[in-house]
């Protein structure tokens, strides 16, 4: 751990590695709160697969074409907002079909990245750090996209914060209150995805909604405000993020995975001490 320390004081690339793990802990303890009290990581999870098409188009136009202004973040983002207002729509509209659309629109996704990326020349690099996540991957370009999308996303929940609980407690009672709920709700599925490609340069598309989730999850677990869950869950994808990258650091081990894989861990300890606090409780 010291040495990991040590080495993120003077090597710059952990540095914004970890610039970018707290970036994206903020954004996600947040927006992850959501997400659990509205039970949507079905929805976050068909987004966060989807993005995969983005990244093949924008990496075949890079790669194959020498279209060097293509940015694989870009198409990351682009592919999850425009399939966040897809899923949103659908579910407004279709609500009997809901699940086989978001499945179909998961699978369309990924099948579209995967033929783009198959006819993209060479071993991808960047391909493999967006599947299994690499923070040591994120540039200073990357961090003020990264930091922009941050305060782009707390600076809309602060805004709308009391309407989006409005809608994620009582959808019906909110619509009765003369409040936008359908809008509202595309604009949370919008900031979903947001959140999703921030993570993504965190612990990668296969992962993301481990992070997206289990931190709110956790959270969730000891209290029952919201706000207060936002904060410890950002404070626990902070200190899960930091772990594991010393963890990986230290062990020759993805950083992406071992991430995620401190925090499944840490769900279960969660679990395990509330089962056990209960149990004194009532003895």
């Amino acid at each position: 751990m010291i040495d990991f320390i040590h080495a993120t004081l003077t090597n710059p690339l952990l540095f914004s590695a970890l610039v970018a793990a707290l970036f994206a802990s903020v954004v996600s303890g947040v927006i992850g709160s959501y997400v659990i009290v509205k039970r949507v990581a079905f929805i976050s999870g068909s987004i966060t697969h989807s993005i995969l098409g983005g990244i093949g188009v924008a990496l075949w136009l890079k790669n194959a074409q020498g279209f060097e202004g293509a940015s694989p973040l870009f198409g990351a983002l682009l592919a999850g907002l425009l399939s966040a207002l897809l899923i949103g729509w659908i579910h407004l509209t279709y609500r009997e079909r809901e699940d086989s659309v978001i499945a179909a629109v998961w699978s369309i996704g990924m099948a579209v990245g995967v033929l783009f990326i198959s006819q993209t020349p060479g071993f991808n690099v960047e391909l493999t750090n967006f599947l299994i996540g690499n923070i040591l991957w994120v540039t200073p370009q990357d961090l003020w996209i990264l930091g922009g999308l941050d305060l782009f996303v707390l600076a809309v929940v602060a805004l709308l914060h009391k309407r989006f609980v409005a809608v994620c407690f009582d959808e019906s009672q909110a619509q009765l209150q003369g409040l936008p709920t359908k809008a509202l709700y595309l604009l949370l599925l919008l900031l979903i995805s947001i959140t999703v490609v921030l993570l993504v340069q965190v612990v990668g598309i296969l992962l993301v909604v481990t992070l997206l989730t289990i931190p709110a999850a956790i959270a969730n677990l000891f209290t029952g405000r919201l706000s207060t869950m936002m904060l410890f869950a950002s404070l626990i994808c902070a200190l899960l993020s930091f772990l594991g990258a010393a963890t990986a650091y230290d062990l020759d081990w993805p950083p992406g995975a071992t991430i995620a894989l401190l925090a499944g861990i840490a769900y279960v300890f969660a679990l395990l001490f509330q089962a056990f606090f209960r149990r004194r409780t009532l003895t």
